[in-house]
């Protein structure tokens, strides 16, 4: 049935980006902060290698520009979660990727299936920022990781433009939005931090902004809902 709709639809793929993740390793105006250096000793790692985590680094993230948006990382691995398990992403018809709030863009095999043990996704991460690609070893890894700015991410995606869900944009359905992109080969961002507004840099990108909901809602909530539409239109999942 997969088949009959993508003549439907000019896009064969969802794209879907998290933007503005908060995810990043330590930055080095906290790298010496007694919290920081306490938690690293616990995992035995260099300060610099770990990741970012406001319920472990609150006190030393205080002084950091846009603290209220950084430290998040289960955001991101709940969303992958979500992602990398649907049944759209196992019929081949999703792409994922992240981008986070320090600009670092993570590319996703979509064969990945993301650790559901959040220790173990937070050592996948650190590995990530470490070596720049995982498994480190072989030809083709599962992700890898660089520095490149949004236009160029979406210009690797072949996306040919960007729609972004913000509740403070102009409402329509669901099932309109994600079916705008599937037809245009529009890639969807979605917000992965968790307070605050996107950054005007990150807005002046997008070629829509639309609101799917008067009230802000949580990330995970968002893709699980963005997913489902997809996966009807597609004929995926009937529901």
């Amino acid at each position: 049935m997969v088949d009959y709709v993508r003549g439907v639809f000019m896009s064969e793929k969802l794209k879907l980006l998290l933007l503005e993740a908060a995810l990043e390793t330590i930055p080095p105006a906290i790298v010496n902060h007694p919290a920081v250096v306490k938690s690293a000793i616990k995992r035995r790692k260099k300060p610099a290698e770990i990741i970012l985590d406001s319920s472990i680094h609150y006190h030393a993230m205080k002084k950091l520009p846009r603290a209220e948006k950084r430290g998040r990382p289960d955001i991101v691995h709940i969303a992958l979660l979500e992602a990398l398990e649907s049944p759209l992403c196992r019929e081949g018809m999703l792409e994922v990727y992240v981008y986070t709030i320090e600009g670092h863009a993570i590319f996703i095999d979509p064969i990945t299936r993301i650790p559901k043990n959040y220790n173990r996704f937070i050592g996948l991460m650190e590995q990530l920022f470490k070596l720049s690609r995982v498994p480190p070893g072989g030809k083709e890894p599962l992700m890898y990781i660089k520095t490149i700015k949004l236009m160029d991410l979406l210009k690797e995606t072949r996306a040919s433009g960007l729609i972004i869900l913000s509740e403070k944009c102009e409402y329509r359905s669901l099932n309109t939005v994600v079916e705008k992109a599937l037809k245009e080969n529009l890639a969807i961002g979605i917000g992965a931090f968790p307070h605050g507004d996107f950054e005007d840099e990150t807005l002046k990108h997008a070629n829509y902004c639309y609101s799917i909901y008067g009230e802000p809602l949580t990330t995970h909530i968002v893709v699980s809902r963005v997913l489902a539409s997809a996966e009807k239109l597609l004929r995926i999942l009937e529901l």
